[in-house]
């Protein structure tokens, strides 16, 4: 389930940012709830699923945010790759938008249902990522952070081997503390020491992490 967010333009989060929302109507509700983006309107933006099922049409939310590190591709993009492991490919939304008007090829690699997409986008299952792995320049991926660790068996990578090209990743995970970064819950191991998917994420360099 989607939802639209009324809000000013300027709190939509970026591509792989995330906005901490809380009803203040349901005081048993501590923590708030992690939301990403999907479509941008001039009222507001399309908050990617998973959202809570207590929210209906007309539910105030405090929004915090935006908050994380967000995708940040570099130019000259011919050929960009996307996967989607997760519960949905809307939070992948924003970066094919992106790129949906330009001569970038695009083509997502997922097993989830495809939503409305256009007509510059070229979607196939997630194993025939595996004999394509060379064609992307730059890869896009939305993975799970239980999934982080299955991903080179899925791509029959060799132990230690790395993509073929530079990729980014948006690690999902529970983020207990709120994005205040004092709880630890979301750490992931990276090459240098562990990360914080609240903080230091959640769009990481894959080639930062230990997966």
């Amino acid at each position: 389930m989607e939802a639209f967010i009324n809000a000013p333009a300027a709190a939509a989060p970026h591509a792989g940012e995330y906005l901490l929302a809380s009803t203040p109507d349901d005081p048993s509700v501590v923590l708030g709830t992690p939301i990403f983006t999907t479509e941008q309107r001039n009222e507001g933006f399309w908050a990617a699923p998973p959202i809570p099922p207590l929210w209906k049409p007309g539910t105030r939310l405090r929004l915090a945010g935006p908050l994380g590190q967000g995708f940040s591709l570099p130019g000259g993009i011919q050929r960009l790759g996307l996967a989607a492991l997760g519960e949905t490919t809307a939070r992948l939304r924003p970066v094919i938008d992106q790129f949906a008007a330009s001569q970038t090829g695009m083509t997502l690699f997922t097993d989830l249902p495809l939503p409305q997409i256009p007509s510059s986008l070229e979607a196939y299952p997630l194993a025939s990522l595996v004999e394509a792995l060379d064609w992307p320049d730059f890869m896009v991926m939305d993975v799970p952070s239980e999934r982080l660790p299955e991903l080179r068996g899925l791509l029959h990578l060799p132990d230690r081997a790395d993509l073929p090209c530079p990729a980014q990743v948006l690690v999902t995970m529970p983020m207990p503390c709120a994005g205040l970064a004092r709880c630890g819950a979301c750490a992931i191991p990276s090459r240098r020491g562990w990360k914080l998917v609240c903080e230091d994420g959640p769009v990481f360099d894959l080639r930062q992490l230990k997966w």
